[in-house]
């Protein structure tokens, strides 16, 4: 098999199903060898299942090369034995997609703490573990004088970068993801290393519930690989610490945070200066987006 990416050693995390299993069949569709990782978990997180061995057999039917791996991303020591697994079998690795996520919805009032640390774990540390793994291999051969020309998509969500009320804890921890990607990306530069993120909207098992009625035809999970597969390839070497989003046949670049207007007293404030300082301050800042990433009165 050929294509954008051939002969790469790709990591996908969560890669079973949904998104993560439609990152996994078109990186191998593209000529990718691919580690398929996935607990086989429900959306909550729990249970678990074949079903990495599926999207390993399919990519194989059409001439493909894949292993599965079970390691539990959010785990250290089981995020460096994911990417040594990659290594060791395939003799390199390339790229690492960060997908696995869960969710456990709650409006703030109602969440418990198990809810609040299972999410974060899963999402915020299982990107973190394998990003660091992957980054120490990257390192260790651009210190030895080899070229590396390596990527990192992180996967976010509008849930984070614009937010939705009932995913406190998931929008936190898709946030924590979106500033990890740009630091990542500024840290990992020098040894040749992409870093970005997209923020995907598709209908899979765990969106199903928060798409609204007919989405599904604009709205499917398959619909994000070209992007990721993209920026993995050598074309995509000038692009690092952005993040997409990602629609069906829609791609915008979602604008992070940056400062809007102000003001420089030239002094400490005193608390009671600043009730006409403060609200002339947001009075002149652009509102917060919506969840769909656009800025009221400019959804068109």
């Amino acid at each position: 098999m050929s294509g954008i990416v051939e002969g790469r050693v790709v990591i996908v995390t969560g890669a079973a199903r949904g998104i993560g299993r439609g990152h996994a069949l078109e990186f191998a569709r593209q000529g990718a060898k691919v580690v398929v990782n996935d607990l086989g978990a429900e959306v909550d997180g729990t249970g678990s299942s074949g079903a990495a061995a599926e999207v390993v057999a399919e990519i194989e039917a059409m001439g493909g090369e894949a292993i599965v791996n079970g390691e539990d991303v959010s785990d250290f020591d089981g995020a460096e034995r994911l990417v040594r697994s990659a290594v060791d079998h395939f003799g390199t690795l390339d790229v690492l997609v960060n997908n696995a996520g869960i969710l456990r919805d709650r409006m703030l009032v109602n969440m418990t703490a198990d809810e609040w640390d299972a999410v974060i774990r899963v999402h915020l540390r299982g990107t973190f573990a394998p990003l660091r793994h992957a980054a120490a291999y990257w390192r260790s051969k651009a210190k030895a004088g080899e070229r590396v020309d390596a990527r990192i998509i992180n996967t976010t969500s509008s849930s984070g970068i614009y937010g939705n009320p009932g995913q406190g804890n998931y929008g936190a921890a898709k946030a924590g993801i979106a500033g990890l990607t740009v630091i990542a990306a500024r840290e990992l530069e020098r040894y040749g290393v992409t870093v970005n993120a997209v923020a995907p909207a598709a209908l899979t098992r765990m969106t199903e519930n928060l798409m609204p009625k007919g989405a599904s035809l604009a709205a499917d999970p398959d619909d994000i690989a070209p992007v990721v597969v993209w920026l993995s390839s050598a074309e995509a070497r000038a692009i690092t610490g952005r993040v997409f989003n990602v629609r069906a046949g829609v791609i915008s670049v979602a604008e992070g945070w940056h400062a809007g207007p102000g003001v420089d007293k030239g002094s400490r404030w005193d608390p009671a200066e600043l009730g006409s300082v403060i609200p002339a301050l947001v009075e002149k800042a652009a509102p917060n987006a919506l969840t769909n990433g656009r800025i009221p009165g400019q959804e068109d």
